[in-house]
């Protein structure tokens, strides 16, 4: 599966009958999956739909979907009341002999409020879920193109952190072959350890003295740091590779990055690997922060 970002755009319009539909998606980061739906009134009802679709496509991401539905064409009927009427007409009948007995003219009947009423045509049922079947398509037409958009971006930024993730593998080769990591010098840092604590505590007793060396023993070796390191690699490396929505894993990796170059940091005692660490740590910042845009 491709990698996708979270951020994108998408529009989709089109018709139905006497309506025109338009769709206008938004993405941006988020934790996890927020449809933040738009209808128009009286189209509540297609709500659950439009989720259900977007879960379809997406896993993560703050989505804004907007429906703005118009008439493209004015259809207006006149619509009788019937009870209406018969009650106007029923009313001059009573009151005739005291009324002119002129008949009732039609513009007279405009004037009476309620009698005519004028309104746009009702939708049968069939025509309703017609129309709401095309509005539902397009949205998923427009969800497609929001995830081609996002996978774009998402391949672009794969190529971004592929290059990061080679950097972190070069400084941590620096690192491993930096040449105080020999064992020649580990030893002479060891030993000279070793004599400034006895300097400083010519009491010290045998298994205090033991476990002074252990220490120093522990701090002067990287090479845990250094396997983790490439075992994280390999991780993000896979990850990268079978793509989808992977952005949490990654987020989980450059953390643990960020955990090995510390230490590394930590327990340098040289200029070259300290260097090394410092900007490992300046890469691993930036990977951490292209991960944050990733689903």
């Amino acid at each position: 599966m491709p990698l996708q970002s979270m951020t994108g755009f998408a529009r989709k319009e089109g018709s139905s009958g006497r309506f025109r539909w338009a769709w206008e998606l938004r993405s941006v980061n988020g934790k996890g999956l927020d449809v933040r739906l738009r209808l128009p009134p009286g189209l509540e009802r297609l709500e659950p739909d439009c989720r259900r679709l977007t879960a379809q496509y997406f896993s993560r991401g703050n989505l804004q979907v907007g429906l703005s539905l118009a008439s493209s064409e004015t259809a207006i009927e006149a619509v009788i009341n019937h009870e209406a009427l018969a009650a106007v007409l029923k009313l001059r009948e009573q009151i005739g002999d005291s009324i002119d007995p002129a008949p009732l003219r039609f513009d007279t009947l405009l004037t009476i409020r309620g009698i005519i009423d004028f309104r746009e045509p009702e939708e049968s049922e069939s025509e309703r879920d017609a129309r709401d079947a095309d509005i539902l398509a397009g949205l998923d037409q427009a969800l497609a193109d929001l995830r081609s958009m996002r996978e774009e971006e998402g391949s672009a930024l794969g190529q971004i952190l592929s290059a990061q993730v080679n950097r972190i593998e070069q400084l941590r080769a620096t690192v491993e072959n930096d040449p105080s990591r020999s064992p020649q010098s580990i030893a002479d840092r060891l030993a000279q350890q070793v004599a400034l604590v006895m300097d400083n505590a010519s009491s010290l007793d045998r298994e205090r003295l033991h476990a002074e060396v252990a220490l120093l023993a522990t701090r002067a070796d990287l090479r845990e740091e250094i396997d983790r390191l490439g075992a994280h690699i390999a991780v993000a490396r896979d990850l990268l590779a079978k793509g989808g929505p992977v952005g949490r894993k990654l987020d989980f990796l450059a953390q643990e990055f960020n955990r090995e170059s510390n230490t590394i940091c930590s327990k340098s005692n040289a200029a070259a690997v300290s260097a090394a660490g410092i900007e490992l740590k300046v890469v691993i910042d930036q990977f951490r922060e292209q991960v944050q845009n990733l689903e």
